[in-house]
C-alpha cells in the first residue's frame, strides 16, 4: 500500500464518529446496513452515507447488495475492504487466512472457490484513462503481494504477467504450498472478476505459476477476454 492510500486512510479515519463506524463494522459478525449504522450513532441517514462514502473512497470498507426475497431495490450492507486487514487495529494476513481456512472446513469449499468468494464483491473504482491490467496490479499490490511486471502486453497487449515478489502468507505456504497458492489463485480470480465489471472487458485468464526451482516466486499471467 502506497504512502498516498495510508495518508488517504489516515485523513479518512481522522474523524472520530468516522473512525468509529470503521470499527463498529469491522467488529460486527457480518456486513451491516445503514439503518443499523444509524440506529447504533444515533445520526441521521445522509450523515451515516456520507461518513460511508468517505470510508469506501479511501478502500476501508466495501459494499454489496444483500440477498433480498422483497420488491424495490436490495439494500447495500457493508464490510471492511480485505486490503485494509493487518492495518489500522485490524487482523494482519494470518488471521485472515485462518477465516479462509475456516470457511474451507466449515463449507466444504475448495481453497480455490474460499480465495474466489474472498473478492467477489469488490468494488473497483477506476477513471475513464485507466488501464485494466494497471489496475489489476494496484489492487493484487494493496493485497501485500508485491507484483512486478516482468512481461508486458503479451500476445499483442492483450495481457501481461507479473512476478509475485511477496506471499502475505509466505510462512504457510511452505507447510502447505497446494492450499495457499489456490487461495491466491482463487482471489486473483475474484479480483479479476470485478475488475472486468468495472471496466467492461473481462479477463478471461489467470494463470499462477507456483515457485519452482528455476524461478524463486510466483507468478501471474493475465490474459484479456
Amino acid at each position: 500500500m502506497s504512502d498516498s492510500w495510508l495518508q488517504k486512510q489516515a485523513r479518512a479515519l481522522g474523524d472520530p464518529t468516522r473512525y468509529a463506524i470503521f470499527r463498529y463494522i469491522y467488529n460486527a459478525a457480518q456486513p451491516v446496513n445503514v439503518a443499523e449504522i444509524t440506529k447504533v450513532f444515533g445520526l441521521n441517514h445522509n450523515a451515516i452515507r456520507q461518513h460511508l462514502a468517505k470510508l469506501q473512497e479511501a478502500e476501508l470498507v466495501l459494499y454489496s447488495r444483500a440477498v433480498s426475497t422483497a420488491r424495490g431495490r436490495p439494500t447495500l450492507v457493508y464490510k471492511i475492504h480485505p486490503g485494509v486487514q493487518g492495518t489500522w487495529e485490524t487482523d494482519g494476513p494470518y488471521e485472515r487466512l485462518s477465516l479462509m481456512l475456516l470457511e474451507m472446513l466449515k463449507l466444504g469449499n475448495s481453497a480455490y472457490e474460499v480465495g474466489l468468494h474472498a473478492f467477489k464483491d469488490v468494488r473497483v473504482k477506476a477513471a475513464p484513462d485507466d488501464d485494466i491490467l494497471v489496475a489489476f496490479q494496484q489492487e493484487i499490490a494493496k493485497q501485500g503481494f508485491r507484483p512486478v511486471l516482468v512481461k508486458d502486453r503479451i500476445k499483442g497487449g492483450r495481457g501481461c504477467e507479473f512476478v509475485l515478489a511477496h506471499c502475505p502468507f509466505s510462512n504457510a505456504a511452505v507447510v502447505a504450498p497446494k492450499i495457499v497458492c489456490e487461495l491466491h489463485h482463487g482471489l486473483a480470480q475474484g479480483l479479476a472478476q470485478s475488475l472486468g465489471k468495472t471496466f467492461g472487458e473481462p479477463i478471461r485468464t489467470i494463470t499462477l505459476t507456483p515457485t519452482k526451482a528455476d524461478h524463486p516466486h510466483c507468478r501471474l499471467r493475465i490474459e484479456l477476454g
